[in-house]
């Protein structure tokens, strides 16, 4: 199976402060990563390194096997940046935010296509989000924002999905809907890679766990191995489980798959 993602000997310094140090890491297709630490362990700059939004001071990095400073397939790569720094103040729709996930993967300037159109429209269903398309992103939830995200990220139709961080700031129902799309695009072969704080939902997902720690990675493994874990980061009881999503959880009505 192809790695989606190499990382070999990667160092990555920012204002001058070393942040990522000597990071060595695959993640093939088809796999399902969570990246794990502290605050300030570099989660963050691992995810935006990866997406070429910070700039590796040494190291060999590649996206489906061309260098990151190379890669122009971004319409293979879905990325949900933190909510926070991806929301405030956005002066446009649920809608133009969701269609302007098509972007990588139709011309400048020209119109959306009917095939741009339907993609969009799946995306704003997978979140449920149809109903409020035409609303300011700005008026709505935190949670619901998250969703707008995860819906941009959707509408490109991607192959490697990139979350940062999803859950912070959301509530159980988001996560679980967050949990159940995710599920969805596992299903069809896509490849995911999540930081998270702790496993939550999301745990009967996950296939492998990348632990982080002052900018170095200490854990590379599956989940389940606690001592490990709890010995750099004190992340808590983190269990293996099959891969799996059980029918009879309950969502709200406002994301139900």
């Amino acid at each position: 199976m192809n790695n989606v993602i190499d990382v070999e000997s990667g160092n990555l310094a920012l204002g001058g402060r070393p942040i990522l140090r000597g990071i060595s890491l695959s993640v093939r297709q088809g796999e399902v990563v969570a990246v794990l630490g502290s605050n300030g362990s570099g989660k963050s700059t691992l995810i935006r390194g990866l997406m070429g939004l910070a700039k590796w001071n040494s190291g060999d990095i590649r996206l489906f096997g061309t260098p990151v400073a190379q890669f122009h397939d971004w319409h293979r790569v879905g990325y949900v940046p933190q909510q926070l720094s991806a929301t405030s103040g956005v002066p446009a729709t649920v809608k133009e935010v969701v269609a302007s996930g098509r972007l990588s993967r139709r011309r400048l300037l020209l119109p959306m296509r009917q095939i741009d159109r339907a993609a969009v429209r799946s995306a704003l269903a997978a979140v449920e989000l149809t109903d409020r398309q035409n609303d300011a992103v700005s008026h709505l939830s935190g949670g619901q924002q998250q969703r707008v995200l995860v819906a941009r990220a959707l509408a490109g139709e991607p192959e490697l999905f990139v979350l940062d961080e999803p859950n912070s700031g959301v509530d159980q129902h988001n996560r679980l809907g967050l949990a159940r799309t995710l599920a969805h695009l596992v299903e069809g072969g896509g490849t995911v890679v999540v930081v998270l704080h702790e496993l939550g939902p999301l745990a009967g997902l996950i296939d492998r766990i990348i632990g982080l720690h002052d900018g170095r990675i200490v854990y590379d493994g599956p989940p389940g191995d606690e001592a490990t874990l709890e010995a750099h980061e004190g992340q808590g009881h983190v269990h293996h489980h099959a891969r799996s999503f059980p029918d009879h959880v309950p969502l709200e009505p406002g994301w139900r798959l």
